[in-house]
């Protein structure tokens, strides 16, 4: 294909809608299109002259690169589905083809790759197949569904939330979404877990310190909602703040202000305030542990996420989720989970919800390389009872009689603690026939022709059928 002479050919390349981007033999940004910059989220002169991976922090830059690949090889690489992350932190789905860029004699000497945001494409993937999807969220649930169809109008409102459920059933993740979609999504994420700051030490996590507050306060610090100016403070597991620190919170929330520890300056509090906790606060309520009064004010909005167990109809949707985003972000080839394991995974109760479940198939993926995870690939405790992992790996081959023979004699020797005479009338054979057995050991000829004497102890190992030597 040749381009028109009278136009430039960056003039064309920047009127594609799709991204466009060059690299020198150093992996270094030489070009990059307008749509490249719109779809990153960032402006094109800040990428030239930067390595790409600062630029894409791509699912593959830290292993299978596309670009890599094809360039070694000389050949392009077409239609790869991969997810970069934005500098704001969100992931986006992206198609991409690479191929090498040579000079006029022919000579390598750089690579150059085009993409294409196909976020709309998956959405409306999933709504023909009656999946809800919201960033990193998704489900066949009727009731996270409907939880998921508000969720877009709960972010633009700017109340406080609370989140309820079970660990592992993902609260964060409502939490971020739920700031990703609201007028505050410019602004700073801030995530505090309650429950991991001892208590006495919470307060100056949350409103900062003035110097001299205490020992070894030598210098001021601001909190983390002072951090949040803006944005969003995710209060995680607030069922463990102190009562102490539950009084402070609520002037936060119904006045605006706070004060850092030490200090008399009020400060204004202009971050969004979402909170979450596995605990039932209306028991704590009940129990004098938890304020009536910040219980109502932090559930203006109040969301109770099911945990996986009662939405089973999730379980063949997530797995298929996460190990097509593990792909991506291994660069391995894992075509899903086996029959078998998906059999386990179903009468698998979850008690760690989705967050055991992704990090089932992360173990999965260690043992995996590609094909499709088998019973052999997952962790010990979700196997059949009696079932060990050796068990799994390689099916047996069928046991010689020898071996038949022998592993017969050894169980009834453990079964009656070394006891000959007990084993050999368990098993209706004679004491030099189980000497015999055991000196012969269990072998390993797979073509051996059983004898007479093979044949009647293979009777003998089965009740009413005695032993004749």
């Amino acid at each position: 294909m040749q381009f028109p002479k009278n136009i430039p050919c960056q003039a064309i390349m920047e009127s594609l809608a799709d991204g466009v981007f060059t690299v020198d033999t150093d992996w270094t940004v030489t070009f990059f299109n307008r749509a490249a910059g719109e779809i990153i989220g960032i402006a094109p002169e800040e990428a030239v002259g930067r390595k790409c991976w600062d630029v894409f922090h791509s699912s593959i830059c830290d292993g299978a690169c596309a670009l890599r690949e094809s360039m070694a090889t000389g050949q392009p690489l077409p239609n790869s589905s991969i997810f970069i992350v934005r500098p704001d932190g969100e992931k986006i789905p992206v198609s991409i083809s690479a191929a090498p860029l040579r000079d006029a004699k022919g000579r390598i000497v750089g690579g150059v790759e085009t993409f294409r945001d196909i976020s709309e494409i998956q959405r409306m993937r999933n709504e023909l197949k009656g999946i809800a999807t919201l960033d990193d969220i998704v489900t066949k649930s009727h009731l996270m569904s409907r939880i998921l169809s508000m969720l877009p109008k709960i972010a633009a409102s700017g109340s406080t939330v609370l989140i309820l459920g079970e660990s592992g059933t993902g609260k964060e993740l409502f939490a971020r979404a739920i700031h990703n979609h609201s007028p505050r999504r410019d602004g700073p994420f801030v995530a505090v877990n309650c429950g991991a700051i001892p208590g006495e030490l919470l307060e100056s996590e949350l409103f900062g310190h003035a110097k001299g507050a205490f020992t070894d306060a030598k210098t001021a610090r601001k909190g983390r909602f002072a951090t949040a100016q803006g944005g969003t403070i995710f209060l995680d597991e607030i069922g463990d703040m102190p009562l102490s620190l539950q009084v402070k919170l609520l002037r936060v929330l119904q006045e605006k202000v706070f004060e850092p520890l030490g200090s008399d300056q009020a400060q204004q509090a202009d971050a969004r305030v979402v909170a979450a906790t596995n605990r039932d606060l209306e028991a704590m309520v009940a129990e004098g542990t938890f304020r009536r009064d910040l219980f109502y004010r932090l559930g203006v909005v109040r969301l109770v996420l099911p945990p996986l167990r009662e939405r089973p109809e999730d379980i063949a949707l997530l797995t298929a989720h996460f190990i097509e985003r593990l792909n991506a972000v291994q660069g391995k080839n894992v075509l899903g989970a086996g029959r078998d394991v998906m059999r386990v995974l179903l009468r698998h109760d979850f008690p760690g919800n989705v967050r055991e479940l992704q990090n089932i198939l992360e173990y999965a993926f260690i043992l995996c390389a590609s094909g499709h995870i088998g019973l052999e690939h997952l962790p010990d405790y979700l196997l059949p009872r009696g079932q060990t992992r050796a068990a799994t790996e390689k099916a047996p081959a069928p046991p010689t009689m020898r071996a038949a023979k022998y592993a017969a004699a050894t169980e009834a020797l453990a079964r009656h603690d070394g006891r000959k005479m007990a084993a050999c009338r368990e098993l209706d054979i004679t004491k030099d026939t189980l000497r015999r057995i055991l000196e012969q050991g269990p072998g390993t000829n797979n073509s051996s022709i059983p004898s007479s004497d093979d044949e009647k102890f293979a009777h003998n190992s089965c009740p009413g059928i005695s032993d004749t030597e």
